[in-house]
């Protein structure tokens, strides 16, 4: 709860003293805030250095490339487990950190926006169900997945209009969103998920190792084909469909709710 409210009360203030000075000034700030609570092109940073470290460096290079991505261990992993992880972290991030963002930014500009990162980033640092965060974490992670219960599967249905614009396999997007996006513990993750396994013919998640304790977890997808390393790319390009069209409608809502305002 302190982090909460700080995280909402210091943007809310610094945002209070600079429309209240000048509302250029005001919307700068704003706009800079906004900027930096989306994660879209840091995601696809990140996830590519596992992509070009695959193809160029070793597998080593590329376990360690995905441990500064995911939570699970990596040091025993294939070329195939990694890329499925890097995958499965743009999909779910997806959501995470640039669909739920904008969403939230849509409702309360910055000012939520910072309150929904404040949430999400605790539960990626302490949401783990280990000796060390089990009860520390638990708080953080029943947050993280009620506010974004909304947001997760609005990411779906953008993702799936995504794939169609973008003539990936929509129908396989719809299907196997249908019967697989309850195939993990948390109520959002596999949303996006099942929606990018769908889209890209592939097979994802199954069983994972954390902190050296093996998780049984089922997959997501059907193995339609091998997944490769280009599916990181690929998993890219319906990134930023799913993102740009996020932007968009949000966009209009926001305008005409505006306008609505205006005339009442």
């Amino acid at each position: 709860m302190i982090v909460m409210t700080v995280s909402t009360a210091v943007p809310a203030l610094l945002l209070y003293m600079a429309y209240s000075y000048a509302w250029q000034l005001g919307l700068f700030l704003e706009s800079f805030m906004c900027y930096q609570i989306l994660a879209t092109r840091s995601l696809r940073d990140e996830s590519d250095k596992v992509y070009l470290a695959l193809k160029e460096e070793g597998i080593e290079k590329a376990r360690k490339a995905v441990s500064m991505i995911v939570g699970r261990d990596t040091q025993n992993l294939t070329e195939e487990g990694v890329t499925k992880a890097a995958v499965e972290t743009v999909a779910e991030n997806t959501s995470d950190g640039i669909i739920a963002p904008l969403f939230y930014l849509m409702i309360g500009g910055a000012v939520l926006g910072f309150t929904y990162k404040a949430v999400n980033t605790m539960d990626s640092m302490v949401g783990y169900k280990n000796d060390r965060y089990q009860y520390f974490g638990t708080a953080a992670a029943k947050l993280d997945d009620i506010v974004n219960f909304i947001p997760a599967r609005l990411s779906a249905v953008l993702m799936i209009l995504a794939a169609t614009c973008l003539k990936m396999d929509w129908k396989n997007a719809i299907r196997i969103y249908r019967r697989d996006r309850h195939n993990h513990k948390s109520p959002n993750a596999a949303q996006t998920e099942a929606v990018m396994a769908g889209a890209l013919d592939v097979e994802l998640a199954g069983n994972a190792w954390y902190f050296g304790k093996l998780y049984q977890k089922p997959t997501i997808g059907d193995p339609i084909r091998k997944i490769g390393i280009q599916d990181i790319r690929r998993s890219h390009r319906l990134l930023y469909g799913t993102a740009i069209l996020a932007l968009l409608i949000f966009l209009g809502i926001k305008m005409i709710c505006l306008v609505v305002l205006i005339g009442c």
